[in-house]
């Protein structure tokens, strides 16, 4: 019995990692030498459903928002209008910014040279009928 069990909750484990629609690992072509993620997640949502996942990250002396559209969204939604940026407390706009308009499921922003305040990454996905946006939390 408990080898049925056991069997069943890996099943449903493996199941739900095949529909979670994470990101997969990434890249940014910009950064060549490699990237670290700062801070947690922040889901984009639309109503109950996940748009994407907001990132920050620090590499190559700067910071970097990346959001990436889920697999599940982006198969609805095919066309996209996508917004990435790196903000600071101080500053009345992005300190760094980045969009783009198309069927691209990522987007990467320009790297914003902040290293040495706090920043947050802020994201935008849009389209017709609905608008996933956010922040990260803040980062010292």
């Amino acid at each position: 019995m408990q080898k049925k069990i056991g069997a069943a909750v890996l099943a449903a484990a493996a199941l739900a990692m095949t529909f979670t629609g994470t990101a997969h690992a990434e890249r940014n072509p910009a950064c060549p030498s490699g990237v670290t993620q700062i801070g947690a997640t922040k889901l984009l949502k639309h109503g109950s459903e996940t748009v994407a996942s907001l990132k920050q990250f620090k590499g190559c002396d700067k910071n970097w928002a990346y959001v990436y559209i889920w697999d599940a969204w982006h198969a609805k939604h095919p066309t996209n209008h996508i917004r990435a940026g790196i903000w600071t407390r101080s500053s009345d706009g992005a300190v760094d910014y980045n969009g783009h308009d198309g069927r691209s499921q990522e987007l990467w922003s320009r790297g914003a040279n902040t290293l040495n305040v706090c920043t947050y990454a802020a994201g935008d996905v849009f389209g017709s009928g609905y608008d996933a946006h956010g922040s990260t939390e803040e980062r010292c």
